[in-house]
């Protein structure tokens, strides 16, 4: 029953009746009539790539039947590589920065001003029923609040087994509308015999069961028929080969979102994902909309806002001069997209290939050129991004300065009517190093908009314009100059107008 007496079922019951004899519209007005559930399931420590190579027959039919979107996450000095950072950003979809988790005490968090999104739940709509049950206590302890219907720490005797146990309980034997579930076994093989070992796989395979009961347990509701359930797989961060996360590495910075359900695309990859969209993808599906006061980094997954240096991926290639990357690793190219350009005019010559003049390129590509000097911290762009690296170009032979301008297409604008620029961007400063967005109108004499000349954290700007009366076009020039100093990166540009 629901919490008001009367249960949705009845009101589903009562719904399918009168659609019955609504005519030719009829099948899509029951479509939206039903009603929206969620599940998250975190498997704790689990990386993609071995559930790809484990006996993981149920997670690989999730993986058929809707969407995989492999993802990576920071390292320091934004958060090491734990478990308190990853739940934290996974549950209220933002990043360290904003929730101040940096280690599995949760000394300073700030969960008042960015709570669980279970919580958001309870705030938006205190009748739909939530749930949250986890194997490590600090989740249900600490990150999700008290407004949270049930929260449930299992006692470590149970373990998964109790945590899958309490979870099917609820999902056959109550009205849950949100349940969050967390298990922990995998990483426990991952601390003691390592992400490349047969024990590591086999707790896959063991969670690959768990995973299962929970999934027929949805659809063993007698409801499900009029359900819309949305089915979430994470993980909060990966594990080295011998064993471990906290780390920098590439695969104790991996997590992964699998989705299945609402209106996810069959058999589909997308590589535009990020940790804190699972909050934000739940709460979409529920149909709660994402207040921008909440100051959210996540996005839903159903509101996909691809930019134009994400149609690159299938140009991008492997290393050149780069001797840390590794051959198998595709992820950069001097080619911009349609409309845009590079200016190297005034562009040194030398260098490292891959990072002479403004670039393109991947988080895995970028950081594994070098590790452990904040390019981990770029975790606001998305998928491909560019990036003017005077660091890495720097580690040949050069002659003369990095100085290198990314040129946009034009935008619309309306004469005399403001504009906003806003663009993701991190920027690592070390004088005689500088960047500077400037604009022209019209093709006419670009004007200084922004200059950076201190380090700025991976950020969204927002950048006012004053445009001149009479004119129809905005051209955005992003040029960085320096030497062997640091980096700037730039992503998702876009040009609105009120």
């Amino acid at each position: 029953m629901s919490r008001h007496g009367i249960s949705r079922r009845t009101v589903l019951s009562a719904t399918v009746a009168a659609f019955a004899v609504a005519g030719p519209l009829a099948n899509s007005a029951l479509a939206a009539a039903k009603a929206p559930k969620v599940l998250v399931i975190g498997l704790d420590g689990t990386l993609l790539s071995r559930i790809k190579d484990a006996d993981a027959p149920r997670l690989k039919a999730l993986m058929a039947a809707g969407l995989t979107a492999p993802s990576s996450i920071y390292a320091d000095p934004m958060a090491p590589t734990m478990s308190g950072p990853g739940w934290s950003t996974l549950i209220t979809g933002v990043w360290p920065d904003k929730h101040h988790v940096k280690d599995n005490n949760f000394t300073g968090h700030k969960f008042a001003q960015y709570p669980d999104f279970l919580t958001r739940v309870e705030t938006a709509k205190p009748n739909l029923s939530t749930y949250a049950v986890s194997s490590w206590a600090p989740l249900t302890d600490t990150v999700f609040s008290s407004k949270v219907d049930t929260r449930v720490s299992t006692p470590s005797a149970e373990y998964d087994t109790g945590t899958t146990s309490r979870a099917v309980d609820r999902l056959t034997s109550a009205n849950p509308d949100a349940v969050f579930v967390q298990l922990d076994n995998v990483d426990h093989a991952g601390h003691s015999y390592g992400a490349a070992s047969r024990q590591y796989l086999d707790a896959i395979h063991g969670v690959d069961g768990q995973v299962g009961q929970l999934v027929d347990a949805v659809k063993s509701r007698a409801t499900y028929g009029n359900e819309d359930w949305l089915i979430l797989v994470t993980a909060d961060h990966g594990h080295t080969d011998p064993g471990g996360h906290g780390g920098s590495t590439w695969q104790e910075r991996q997590t992964f979102m699998i989705a299945v359900g609402g209106t996810i695309t069959a058999g589909s990859t997308r590589y535009d994902v990020k940790m804190p969209d699972i909050a934000a993808t739940a709460l979409a599906h529920l149909g709660i909309a994402i207040d921008p006061a909440w100051g959210l980094d996540g996005r839903p997954v159903q509101q996909p806002a691809p930019d134009d240096f994400d149609t690159l991926r299938a140009r991008l290639t492997g290393p050149v001069d780069e001797t840390g990357i590794g051959a198998g690793t595709v992820g950069f190219t001097h080619t911009p997209p349609s409309g845009w350009s590079v200016d190297n005019s005034a562009m040194g010559t030398g260098g490292v290939t891959e990072w002479r003049g403004w670039s393109f390129t991947t988080d895995e590509f970028w950081t594994k050129a070098e590790r452990d000097q904040q390019r981990e911290c770029n975790v606001r762009a998305r998928n491909v991004f560019a990036v003017a690296d005077g660091d890495e170009w720097s580690d040949r032979t050069v002659s003369g300065t990095f100085d290198s301008t990314l040129v946009s297409p034009d935008f619309p604008v309306t004469g005399g009517r403001p504009a906003t620029l806003t663009y993701t961007t991190f920027y690592r400063q070390e004088s005689p190093q500088k960047g500077e967005v400037l604009v022209s109108y019209d093709g006419g004499t670009p004007v200084s908009v922004k200059t950076y000349t201190a380090d700025v954290p991976s950020r969204t700007e927002t950048v006012a314009l004053s445009v001149p009366s009479g004119v129809t076009r905005a051209k955005v020039r992003f040029r960085y100059t320096g030497g062997n100093n640091w980096f700037w990166t730039i992503d998702g540009v876009k040009i609105s107008t009120s």
